[in-house]
């Protein structure tokens, strides 16, 4: 591959579906081998493209006696497998964990699935929006008078991607010492409950149930308020002098120069009437020039990005955060977010070309695995890769 980065000479197996993708496609970035394994005759959603790229594309069906001793030839050669299949499926097929660790022992697997490998529910069918309703998430998240929101996007396919990608490296670290593989079990469901950070910690310690505050902070520190031109996140409770003194000098500060509002328990009891005032001084104001003049003041204000102002934005320029993709099943090329953190030595590197469906078959299964032509031919025709 020609790169040293933190997983170059690893090998991975990709058999996931939306749930899982992101995890092999961050693994790809790291440096990774990833073959993406698609069943023949499909074709992947579009959408999905984003989370492919970087990977090699075979076509294999694992469903045939032929395709299941390919598929274990492959596994000799790989130190992980991640799958999304429910629970039992493989082992159905003879490709359990269990008997792809007596082929190889050193072999790591992560399961992705709705409720993990066991438990009352591990049968049941799930997707992002319940998971993240059973998990929890979605309770605490809209505003106060309406019905939980769920998240934007599928935050909880991508929390298990990252945690899965987690445990592969934690696994082939734990492998340098004892020569072993292990299987890594991830539900859907509890990725979910495992971001709730404050609410279970407060519901554990204070017998708190969190409530939905919409776009206000849970500890009513900040809030997000209407501007003329988008939306500003301001501080409520920070600096509160020199917050009023500047309302003051537009004429907007209604109420809140009495001396009652300078209490601090005062202000949280009687929150509502201040984000109404601020709300209406924040109406008659840009973002920009509010946060530009809170930073002048120290206030932490933020001006909430529009996506056309995320991709102009000169920081994420300057850094070269975003990156070119080449597409060439559409034939065109495409920006796509690059990698997230930045590693001196072994540097992370986003994926610029996304796999064709099978476009790796004759790399992987003649180049590699010694297959013939006339052998290709043969398990095409008969719909084994």
């Amino acid at each position: 591959m020609g790169r040293e980065d933190a997983l170059s000479g690893y090998r991975v197996l990709d058999l996931t579906d939306e749930k899982g993708m992101l995890c092999s496609r961050l693994l790809s970035d790291m440096g990774a081998e990833v073959f993406r394994i698609e069943k023949p005759g499909t074709e992947s959603a579009r959408v999905f493209d984003e989370a492919n790229r970087g990977k090699l594309n075979i076509t294999l069906n694992i469903e045939s006696k032929p395709g299941q001793d390919i598929f274990k030839r492959l596994v000799k050669t790989a130190d992980a497998v991640i799958e999304s299949y429910p629970p039992g499926y493989l082992e159905s097929l003879g490709l359990s964990y269990s008997r792809l660790n007596e082929t190889n022992p050193r072999l790591i697997m992560a399961s992705i699935t709705n409720f993990g490998q066991d438990g009352l529910n591990r049968d049941y069918k799930s997707s992002d929006m319940v998971a993240s309703a059973l998990g929890g998430r979605m309770y605490v998240c809209g505003e106060p008078q309406m019905l939980p929101l769920k998240p934007f996007g599928n935050q909880v396919y991508y929390t298990a991607s990252i945690l899965a990608a987690i445990g592969i490296a934690l696994a082939l670290w734990s492998r340098h010492t004892t020569s072993k593989g292990q299987h890594i079990d991830i539900s859907l469901q509890e990725c979910a409950a495992t971001t709730l950070d404050h609410v279970l910690v407060r519901y554990f310690y204070e017998g708190l149930v969190a409530k939905r505050q919409g776009s206000l902070h849970w500890n009513n520190a900040f809030r997000i308020f209407p501007c003329r031109d988008g939306y500003i996140l301001l501080s409520l409770l920070q600096h509160w002098e020199t917050l009023v003194e500047w309302l003051e000098s537009e004429g907007m500060a209604e109420d809140l120069p009495n001396e009652k509002w300078r209490e601090r328990e005062y202000r949280l009891k009687h929150l509502g009437h201040v984000i109404e005032v601020l709300e209406q001084w924040t109406k008659t104001h840009t973002a920009t020039e509010l946060v530009e003049l809170g930073q002048l003041m120290h206030f932490p204000w933020a001006k909430i990005a529009s996506i056309p102002e995320l991709l102009d934005s000169p920081q994420l320029k300057e850094r070269g955060f975003f990156v070119e993709v080449e597409d060439p099943q559409a034939g065109r090329k495409y920006k796509a977010p690059g990698a997230p953190c930045k590693l001196s030595r072994s540097p992370w590197q986003a994926g610029e070309r996304v796999p064709s469906i099978g476009g790796h078959n004759m790399k992987i299964y003649h180049g590699e695995m010694g297959l013939s032509e006339d052998e290709i031919e043969a398990l095409v025709k008969d719909r084994v890769i």
